[in-house]
């Protein structure tokens, strides 16, 4: 039987292709084929007489899973519609379904989506009268998430006495019993949640030999996509269907892409396999079709530091292709404008579309810097995978008690928070309000000033509960009438109870609400000190307002998917994807790696890794940047760059100074990690060091005739060069102006001419 598909292999993609006498592990490097393997070796598996019926691949997404079978189907015919492939949950429930008799279910049960879990959960605490800001339900069901993806059933749970210390420590003791009193809701209510679909799959096979024995008699064939990414969980079902080694099991996958401990992927699925099956033939995908060699080289110099790893040499037949660049900056806001202003330049010389560009971070609150630039240079962009900044919902939120502090009789506004976080101000109250202020031809704020003489309907407990909330707000208010927006802001966040309803949230989802909140409050605190310096007066609210409502308001007619745009995204987000050109922002230690990671071997490989997949999304052009301050809590605190600059070998960098406008290069000899200085063959002007302010230097040569003044930085004239804390490096144009009142214009090199008051100008001479 002929087999011309797999001329179109390159050899080591064919051998894994053609090995069907046993288990099988490939390791697809980043960019080696891998989906083509998996696809051309089922294809070669039905071509060989096997059933499709008889072979189960299990793939992460439905879009991978449709992709694959799309394939198949142009290679070999519509056979492929019969083949047992889709994601692990749907498999399993398609599994449970046929046999829901013995799992305990009706076969028509409910699956539960995260949202109607969390709701379940917030009625059980409610009903156990348990305290939701100590048994969160986000982190209940966090937790319960992580005990099923281990196959910990509430039974279990219940008999481990150092289960039991663990949630004393954490202050929910009653833990177990939420979890318990959840299982039997869900069982109840004939329902499973997504992580059931696992759990009752291990369970039934576990409880029920025969079964499993009849599926094994079924499948003559296993492939697992993206093994690296399995959880303990799905690990354990794939051995089972395995039955020690009698089903050949093919699992693909890349353990330098193992990126996703945080919802239970275990990348000793894979360090292991051969373990599992000692008979296991190896096969390693090497040659990268997607970037230069240069990038594949630089990515392999990165992961070779990781300890945790199968070896293997990536290389690429592509083009040497341009250096790896990495810029340094001085603030945050002076990253986002190079990266602004580097990505139009390549735009303009490589003849590329704003969709050949890819941003990526390491957390959502990032992206906020580089709307903002974006904006102000007209280059379109998309959030993948997520809203811009100001679209969020905790980010919206907070904003609606600035737009109601600033102008309580702001009707949105108000019914957006008059019960966030939760103060028992329901529909029914808020309603009985409305039809007062109708009656009474008021605002809503009018009507609730108005509730001594008119309580509309209320009753005892709810009149009280309104008429606290109008306190609140009215003592902001007050506030906001002799304080600047960043004061006033930051007691928003204290009294509302914002700061408890978001910051006690520790799962994935709440982290990133804090640092989305976080970066709001570094904005305002950047906004006040740059009007300090610009005219020398408290920034007020209604002014940050006016400038948020501009960013936020866009004009999205275009906005069809038919003009290209700039795609900013996280990193964990961009896995599996692709741009010709990619910028990865943020290098710095404690933010990438990230803080928590900082501290643990496993963690910081893992954070290595992220790093690793980010460079290999580029094609042709890869530029890394840090800051050398950024906002954090509120403060401009100096940044260290990330250690993982120093893993990359030097001969693969070229390195843009601060104050050079992006066009001065470097060549890098050394990078030593957790924030050492960059060694250069000419070193730029040295940041100051973590924990240390910005001094005023003074001038080395006398100030000439004509130029003195008196007070702060009265040694600036006219074609000085100097440096900004945030705005980096520029020359002073003109100054003008006595003592308190003295002003210098000066061109930033990245972000443009500023006029800052020269006693609260935040420079110093280079």
């Amino acid at each position: 039987m002929p087999y011309t598909f797999l001329n179109e292999l390159n050899p080591s993609q064919r051998e894994a292709v053609e090995y069907c006498d046993g288990p099988a592990l490939v390791v697809a490097g980043a960019g080696s084929g891998k989906t083509r393997v998996l696809t051309y070796k089922i294809a070669y598996l039905l071509r060989q007489g096997i059933p499709p019926w008889c072979i189960l691949a299990l793939t992460f997404t439905n879009k991978a899973a449709r992709e694959m079978k799309e394939r198949i189907e142009a290679l070999v015919g519509p056979d492929a519609r019969r083949l047992w492939m889709g994601t692990f949950h749907s498999i399993f429930s398609r599994m449970l379904r046929a046999e829901a008799e013995a799992a305990g279910f009706p076969p028509n049960y409910t699956i539960y989506d995260a949202s109607d879990s969390r709701n379940l959960l917030k009625t059980i605490i409610k009903e156990m009268h348990l305290d939701d800001k100590e048994y969160r339900p986000a982190d209940v069901q966090n937790r319960i998430s992580m005990l099923k993806n281990r196959l910990v059933t509430p039974q279990d749970y219940g008999q481990d006495a150092a289960a039991y210390e663990d949630d004393m420590r954490s202050n929910m003791p009653l833990f177990r019993d939420i979890y318990s009193a959840y299982a039997a809701r869900l069982r109840h209510s004939a329902a499973m949640d997504f992580d059931d679909l696992l759990m009752n799959t291990y369970l039934l096979f576990d409880r029920y030999p025969d079964i499993c024995d009849r599926y094994r008699a079924r499948f003559r064939y296993i492939l697992v996509d993206e093994y690296q990414d399995t959880n303990y969980a799905q690990h354990k079902i794939v051995l089972q269907l395995a039955g020690d080694g009698r089903i050949p099991v093919c699992a693909v996958g890349d353990d330098a892409q193992s990126i996703y401990s945080f919802r239970g992927a275990r990348i000793d699925n894979m360090l292991t396999f051969d373990c599992l099956f000692p008979q296991a033939r190896i096969f390693k995908l090497e040659q990268n079709y997607r970037s230069t060699q240069t990038i594949v080289s630089a990515a392999g110099s990165l992961i070779a530091k990781n300890q945790g790893q199968i070896p293997k040499r990536v290389f690429s037949e592509k083009e040497k292709g341009d250096p790896i660049e990495l810029f340094q900056a001085y603030s945050d806001t002076e990253e986002a404008a190079f990266v602004a202003r580097r990505l139009q330049e390549l735009r303009r010389t490589g003849g590329a579309s704003y969709s050949d560009f890819a941003v990526l971070y390491r957390t959502n609150a990032q992206s906020r810097v580089f709307e903002e630039a974006f904006r102000q240079r007209g280059i379109p962009y998309r959030i993948y995978g997520g809203l811009a900044f100001y679209q969020r919902k905790e980010v919206k939120d907070l904003v609606s008690y600035f737009r109601l502090v600033v102008n309580p009789s702001d009707e949105e506004a108000l019914k957006r928070v008059i019960n966030y976080p939760a103060r028992g101000i329901g529909a029914t109250t808020l309603g009985r309000i409305a039809a007062a202020a109708a009656q009474q031809q008021t605002s809503l704020w009018g009507a609730i000033l108005n509730l001594e003489a008119e309580p509309a309907g209320l009753g005892r407990s709810a009149l009280l509960k309104v008429q606290a909330f109008a306190r609140l707000v009215g003592s902001f208010v007050e506030l906001n009438a002799q304080a600047d927006a960043y004061t006033v802001a930051e007691r928003i966040v204290r009294e509302t109870g914002i700061q408890a309803e978001i910051f006690n949230d520790s799962s994935p989802e709440g982290l990133s609400r804090q640092e989305n909140i976080q970066e709001l409050m570094n904005s305002l605190r950047a906004y006040c000190d740059t009007a300090q310096e610009e005219t020398g007066y408290a920034a007020r609210m209604e002014d940050f307002l006016s400038e948020a409502a501009l960013q936020t308001d866009q004009d999205t007619a275009d906005d069809d998917g038919s003009t290209p745009r700039v795609t900013l995204m996280t990193i964990h987000a961009a896995k599996g994807l692709e741009f010709r050109n990619v910028f990865v922002a943020g290098l710095e230690e404690e933010l990438f790696p990230s803080a928590m990671a900082c501290y643990s071997p496993r963690a910081v490989e893992e954070e290595r890794r992220l790093f690793y997949v980010a460079l290999t999304r580029a094609m042709e052009h890869c530029c890394l940047s840090y800051a050398r301050s950024r906002y954090r809590y509120g403060k401009m605190e100096f940044c260290n760059p990330s250690r993982f600059l120093s893993d990359i070998d030097p001969q693969y960098l070229e390195v843009h100074a601060p104050g050079g406008g992006g066009n001065a290069a470097y060549s890098v000899r050394s990078f030593r990690p957790r924030g050492e200085v960059l060694q250069e063959k000419r070193n730029a002007p040295e940041a100051p060091a973590a924990g240390r302010s910005w001094k005023r230097v003074a001038p080395s040569r006398p100030v000439p005739e004509g130029a003195a003044r008196s007070g702060p930085n009265s040694w600036v004239e006219p074609g000085m060069r100097v440096e900004h804390e945030r705005f980096g490096a520029g020359e002073v144009v003109s100054v003008e102006g006595e003592g308190e009142n003295a002003k210098a214009a000066i061109r930033f090199d990245t972000c443009g001419q500023k006029q800052l008051l020269l006693r609260f100008a935040r420079i110093k001479r280079l």
